[in-house]
């Protein structure tokens, strides 16, 4: 394909991201940097077509970018929009604050690129959650059923209801509790393994087959939380755009799984799908960018989700903008300590800067 036919995808692209209609002749034309007639570029527009670059939508001379189209654009022919030292700062000052934690640092880039792009943003990580167990407590719910709670400093709180053999003393309960808010208060939530359940087990003594129950479900939540890293900020931005699906925008967002899968299975760099093109990602007319990070020996996703008219020259960017900036800022947080601060500074220097 030669430079002219790839000019006139460029320009095609451009203003279809920027007005939402189908583009003629006349208005590629007007956005030439080269003299080119109205007839030639309809008939490159025509090969364009068929190609599978461009289609015609309706029976007008305008035509619409196809998946492929954007691919190619993207890959070749976008100018991506270097970002300001204003946006830059804004970034920062986004992703940092006094008394910040690791956790907050993944939690304020979604709901900044929320704000920034207008799109939907999930993140996942693969990661241990930054957050230590802070108390269990067990509250009688009934005839032999507990409701038991596990609480961690990051402010996640999940319950299990369990059924036991028979009610419980509040001798009983008094034994538990101690037992295991003295052994389990200030433990890492990664770091409650099978191993440590079974020597509580073993220390609770004659009370083990009683309150052995308990003692399970306290792993079972803690597992629960390290699995549970997928998150999803910004939702009714998709719901607002009239040319994307909301039905399938809520089936997809409620498959936490697909959506771990997704953002676990993407390559290094930036990484662009289309709806519809990807048996996982099925939201018709959207598209889905993807950005890894790495952090010490983890890794994680971030995702923004939105129509398939994005200005991605500008989006991607951002997306790559951020990865790097969290990696660099949370890096930062793991090796000075267990939760150090951030904001000692204006803006935090700038992950780029050597």
């Amino acid at each position: 394909m030669d430079d002219r036919k790839l000019k006139i995808l460029a320009a095609i692209v451009d203003e279809y991201i920027r007005t939402g209609e189908p583009v003629g002749s006349k208005s590629v034309a007007s956005k030439m940097d080269i003299a080119v007639s109205s007839a030639t570029i309809r008939n490159d527009m025509a090969v364009l077509e068929k190609m599978g670059l461009l289609e015609q939508p309706h029976t007008s001379a305008g035509r619409v970018p196809t998946y492929l189209g954007y691919r190619l654009y993207i890959k070749r022919l976008m100018r991506p929009k270097a970002l300001s030292t204003e946006e830059r700062a804004q970034i920062h000052d986004m992703l940092s604050g006094h008394g910040q934690t690791a956790e907050a640092v993944l939690e304020n880039a979604m709901e900044a690129l929320v704000e920034l792009t207008g799109c939907t943003a999930v993140g996942a990580t693969n990661m241990p959650k930054f957050s230590v167990i802070t108390r269990v407590e067990v509250i009688p719910a009934g005839r032999k059923m507990y409701a038991l709670l596990l609480i961690t400093s990051s402010g996640d709180v999940r319950n299990r209801v369990c059924r036991l053999e028979f009610d419980l003393t509040n001798e009983q309960l008094s034994v538990f509790t101690n037992l295991v808010n003295q052994s389990l208060s200030g433990m890492r939530v990664e770091d409650l393994t099978p191993v440590t359940i079974q020597s509580l087990a073993i220390a609770l003594g004659g009370y083990m087959m009683a309150l052995s129950p308990l003692l399970y479900a306290v792993y079972e939540l803690s597992d629960q939380l390290m699995h549970e890293n997928v998150a999803v900020r910004g939702e009714s931005k998709l719901l607002a755009y009239a040319d994307v699906n909301a039905a399938e925008i809520l089936s997809f967002l409620n498959t936490k799984d697909q959506l771990a899968h997704l953002l676990s299975d993407a390559l290094d760099g930036i990484h662009v799908l289309f709806g519809k093109e990807n048996d996982q990602f099925v939201i018709t007319n959207s598209s889905m960018i993807v950005s890894k990070y790495k952090i010490g020996q983890g890794e994680g996703s971030f995702g923004l989700i939105g129509p398939i008219r994005l200005d991605y020259a500008k989006i991607i960017p951002y997306v790559e903008y951020f990865s790097k900036s969290v990696s660099k800022i949370v890096e930062d947080l793991l090796t000075e300590g267990a939760e150090p601060l951030l904001g000692t500074e204006t803006h935090p220097k700038d992950p780029f800067e050597n």
